[in-house]
């Protein structure tokens, strides 16, 4: 059994509620450049590149929108707010990664995100040395949903795709989870399971202490 954590950014390995993280800092940059439905926007968004991100913002609000200047912004004050260890860890990561390793499991993050700053988060976090492999958004040609960070991670790991468990929390992970014929399990964070991800998934868990469970229980 090969594990390819693929929980967007490393911030999505985090706990991410529509009150806190990441969200605070989009609400205040949609009062200063007027955007609507900015959540919305935000959750298409999850889970892809910066430079599919930038493609979605600029077919949703036109070409001439500002979006360096707000991608630029929106970027000083994330990491201003939570570098440091200050990006308050979802429930479950650190006992799910434990238990793994304890059980001889090779690990992978496949994270949109640049590598830099999700290398950054997880020395933060001290969960950076659980992964066997990392492959970021910037080490690929496709964004999610498109299956080259996964198939890559797994190419890194030594292992194939269907023999490789993919847990993820957003819906272009596990739409590119699927192309790429992992077996995805979805652990829902800001959307839930809708009838597109319970046909795609293996299975859908609430939380990650049960991810652990169901894996536990599955003979390799």
């Amino acid at each position: 059994m090969y594990i390819i954590a693929g929980l967007g950014n490393p911030g999505k390995k985090y706990e991410h509620t529509r009150h806190n993280v990441g969200f605070d800092v989009m609400d205040v940059l949609a009062e200063k450049y007027n955007i609507k439905d900015i959540e919305q926007s935000v959750l298409a968004c999850t889970g892809t590149t910066m430079v599919r991100t930038r493609e979605i913002m600029l077919e949703r609000y036109g070409d001439d929108f500002p979006y360096d200047d707000y991608a630029h912004e929106a970027s000083i004050m994330y990491h201003k707010r939570y570098d440091g260890g200050r990006l308050p860890m979802k429930k479950g990561v650190a006992e799910l990664l434990g238990f793994l390793k304890k059980n001889g499991k090779k690990i992978a993050l496949a994270s949109s995100t640049r590598r830099q700053t999700v290398e950054n988060q997880l020395r933060e976090a001290e969960i950076y040395d659980y992964f066997d492999g990392i492959v970021c958004g910037d080490m690929v040609s496709r964004s999610k949903p498109a299956p080259d960070i996964f198939l890559k991670a797994c190419e890194l790991i030594g292992t194939e795709p269907e023999k490789s468990y993919a847990i993820e929390d957003s819906y272009n992970g596990i739409r590119a989870a699927y192309a790429g014929g992992l077996r995805p399990i979805m652990v829902p964070d800001l959307l839930p399971a809708n009838e597109e991800m319970e046909k795609l998934t293996e299975k859908v868990i609430e939380n990650l202490f049960e991810v652990m469970n169901y894996l536990e229980n599955i003979k390799d």
